[in-house]
């Protein structure tokens, strides 16, 4: 894949994740309410904020894209679980948008990591 597109979807996955920080980090109503739902507040907002913020930085840096792609991939799917089984697709009336943007990001993801096989050191 093209190196520019590639840096792209990185930049797009990244963004995602850093501007839901926000929320979490700054325990946003909404927020609450998801890990209540979950069984998680807020230990658990916290923790995913954190692994989200480590993910983000992983993703952007040439070494580890690889690795951030694949924590975000994994969170995504933990996120696109828990709409699935406890929270809905639509969450406080969002119309979905938070469902839609984890399916979103953990498809860009999926598409990081496969154009990225190659840098994984334990596929090597």
């Amino acid at each position: 894949m093209n190196k520019n597109i590639l840096f792209v979807l990185r930049l797009i996955v990244a963004v995602v994740l850093l501007q839901t920080l926000y929320y979490k980090f700054g325990v946003h109503e909404d927020s609450i309410y998801i890990f209540t739902t979950l069984g998680l507040e807020p230990h658990g907002r916290i923790g995913i904020g954190v692994m989200e913020l480590i993910a983000s930085i992983l993703i952007l840096l040439k070494r580890t894209n690889w690795a951030g792609a694949l924590l975000t991939v994994g969170l995504m799917a933990g996120a696109i679980f828990s709409h699935l089984t406890q929270l809905g697709i639509e969450v406080k009336g969002d119309g979905g948008q938070l469902f839609y943007m984890a399916v979103g990001t953990w498809v860009l993801s999926l598409v990081i990591l496969w154009s990225e096989r190659k840098q994984i050191p334990f596929i090597n």
